[in-house]
């Protein structure tokens, strides 16, 4: 099973850590990473720009309609992701509280819809 785990910061809160904890964090964070590599599950990971550089589309009556930033204002942000696959929910759930992000934010897991594009159907 795919899940991914989606890493939600403080917008403010890395940039507030002195050098050394900054360091601290990283180094920990690499070790993660290490760690979900070397255990075979990590399909996938990537930062994500702040969500200030962000743009949110929707498209009402036939317009598209384009708003700079994120879509909601929040003091969390998704700040990055990882794709993994493992046995179960449990398995995922595990690694996810691993996480240096689980110390000072939020990871949320959730499974991905494994549906090949060949079945998806419209009503």
């Amino acid at each position: 099973m795919q899940f991914m785990l989606m890493d939600y910061v403080q917008v403010q809160g890395f940039f507030r850590l002195t050098q050394d904890e900054k360091n601290h964090w990283l180094g920990a964070y690499r070790a993660y990473l290490e760690a979900m590599r070397n255990a075979g599950i990590l399909k996938s990971s990537n930062g994500l720009h702040p969500a200030s550089t962000a743009a949110t589309v929707r498209v009402a009556d036939s317009k598209t309609q384009v708003l700079d930033g994120p879509y909601a204002e929040t003091k969390e942000q998704l700040g990055g992701f990882h794709i993994i696959e493992v046995p179960d929910l449990d398995a995922a759930i595990s690694w996810a509280a691993r996480s240096p992000t689980a110390i000072h934010g939020v990871v949320e897991v959730r499974q991905i819809m494994e549906v090949p594009p060949s079945e998806w159907r419209c009503s």
